[in-house]
């Protein structure tokens, strides 16, 4: 593990059977909380993509509000919140999502991406990459072009990265854990 990683993987922690046993839920709040760690982890989010004309940075509710805002802002980026059904007040389209053990259904404004524009999606954490494979594909369906996908955390077995690099998507993660 890199410096960069094992600085993150420390701030984050590890809530077992949580929310249900045999799970081990991984909590960014305390890397939020973390002022340098929340920096490094912003900065090495943005890190490859400075320079270039990013139009919008996409965030999936609700962590991926706070790490895209960030990213938005250092990027001089506009960000758009990809939520869940019934929260955004104008018109908005939607889309029908994988969950473990169901379905659900995320949504966007109509007019929060221009065919062309180029995006970054965030969230903080990529497991069986349900909703950011549906985030990608409520992006297209706007006609955005999806540069990239940035999670703070993978948890590689679950596969997720390997739905999104399956759609041409590329994926960027800073902390890999094993297990679910």
């Amino acid at each position: 593990m890199s410096d960069i990683a094992t600085t993150l993987a420390t701030a984050i922690r590890a809530i077992h059977d949580y929310p249900k046993p045999g799970i081990i839920f991984r909590d960014i709040t305390t890397l939020l909380g973390n002022a340098g760690a929340f920096r490094q982890a912003v900065d090495e989010l943005v890190r490859p993509y400075n320079g270039l004309a990013i139009d919008q940075v996409a965030g999936i509710e609700a962590r991926g509000f706070i790490l895209g805002g960030a990213m938005a802002h250092q990027l001089s980026s506009g960000f758009v919140p990809i939520r869940k059904k019934g929260k955004l007040p104008h018109q908005t389209v939607r889309m029908a999502y994988s969950l473990e053990y169901g379905t659900d259904e995320m949504e966007m404004h109509v007019d929060a991406v221009r065919p062309g524009d180029k995006v970054i999606l965030c969230d903080d954490l990529i497991a069986t990459g349900g909703t950011a494979e549906g985030a990608v594909k409520l992006l297209r369906q706007l006609g955005a072009d999806v540069v990239s996908a940035c999670f703070v955390i993978d948890l590689p077995e679950l596969g997720g990265r390997q739905k999104l690099e399956a759609l041409g998507v590329e994926v960027r993660t800073l902390v890999s854990f094993e297990g679910h």
